[in-house]
């Protein structure tokens, strides 16, 4: 069955860092477009970063641009995003996504097949 399993998450400062890390259970994912979404309370899932199954194109949401950089080690099967100059609105729950291989990179959480269980992270003030 394939896995995706997020860790890294934890409690900082405002203005602090943390990296989540996505590792995949098969190698199929080194053809796979893979994302960054997050939901926070009372609040619907929304993307955060998307990286192309090449790890040559990312996209973000306006809101981390500049401060979030998602990248990918494929010989590792592993995601990342470096989260730097956190805000307390960076509050969440943190999930990784991939699409099915050679898909085009989204930042639509509808065209993600596969989902990890999150990972929560929380920015104090």
């Amino acid at each position: 069955q394939v896995q995706l399993v997020e860790s890294g998450g934890g409690l900082v400062q405002a203005g602090g860092s943390l990296r989540l890390t996505c590792a995949a259970s098969e190698r199929t994912f080194s053809n796979s477009p893979m994302g960054w979404f997050r939901q926070a309370p009372g609040k619907e899932r929304e993307f955060v970063a998307a990286i192309s199954w090449r790890g040559t194109s990312t996209i973000y949401a306006d809101s981390v641009k500049g401060r979030f950089t998602i990248s990918r080690d494929t010989a590792k099967n592993t995601v990342y995003l470096q989260m730097n100059s956190l805000k307390p609105e960076d509050t969440a729950v943190y999930y990784c996504a991939a699409r099915r291989s050679i898909a085009s990179m989204t930042r639509d959480r509808e065209l993600y097949d596969y989902w990890g269980q999150g990972t929560q992270v929380t920015v104090s003030s």
